[in-house]
C-alpha cells in the first residue's frame, strides 16, 4: 500500500497502549485489532474538528466503511504506547479516504501502515451521497488552527 505524495491536508495523532486482551499467545497486537485502533483514532480526530459522529447522524448521514487495507510490518507487543497517525490528503466528495501509520518508540518506524474508505449516506434511502459543507467547513478549519 503507497501514501500519496502530496502532504497531507489533515494530519492527527491519537495515542493508545495495547492491552492484554488484545495481544495473541505471541504477545503480539492481534493483526484484526488495528482496524478498531484505525477507527478509535478516526473518531476522536472527528471530534477535534468539532463535528462528532453523532452529529452526522442526528442530520441522517451515515458513514459506513467501503474499502479497508492494512500492511502489516512489525508486531507492536503488549503494554506499548502507539501513536496512530490519521491523514487525509484529499477533502472528501462522496468518500472519505483516510491513511494511518501506527508508530511505537521502540523503533520509531511505522509498524502497520492502513487505508480505510468510507462513504456519506443517506440514512433514509441508505444512497451515497455529498459530504455536508458544514463537515468541509469544521475540516478547513480544525487544518488552519492545526498548522
Amino acid at each position: 500500500m503507497k501514501f500519496p505524495d502530496d502532504d497531507p491536508r489533515i494530519s492527527f495523532t491519537y495515542s493508545l497502549r495495547s492491552r492484554y486482551s488484545e495481544t495473541d499467545k505471541m504477545g503480539y497486537v492481534y493483526y484484526g485489532r488495528y482496524l478498531e485502533y484505525f477507527e478509535q483514532a478516526r473518531t476522536e480526530l472527528v471530534r477535534e474538528t468539532g463535528f462528532p459522529y453523532n452529529e452526522l447522524e442526528e442530520q441522517g448521514i451515515m458513514l459506513p466503511v467501503i474499502h479497508a487495507e492494512i500492511d502489516y510490518k512489525m508486531p507492536v507487543f503488549y503494554d506499548e504506547l502507539m501513536r496512530i497517525e490519521v491523514l487525509i490528503y484529499e477533502w472528501p466528495m462522496v468518500k472519505l479516504d483516510t491513511y494511518y501509520r501506527v508508530l511505537t518508540e521502540r523503533t520509531g518506524q511505522s509498524h502497520v501502515n492502513g487505508r480505510v474508505t468510507l462513504c456519506f449516506m443517506n440514512e433514509e434511502n441508505r444512497r451515497p451521497r455529498r459530504v455536508p459543507d458544514t463537515f468541509l467547513k469544521r475540516l478547513t478549519q480544525y487544518r488552519e488552527t492545526a498548522s
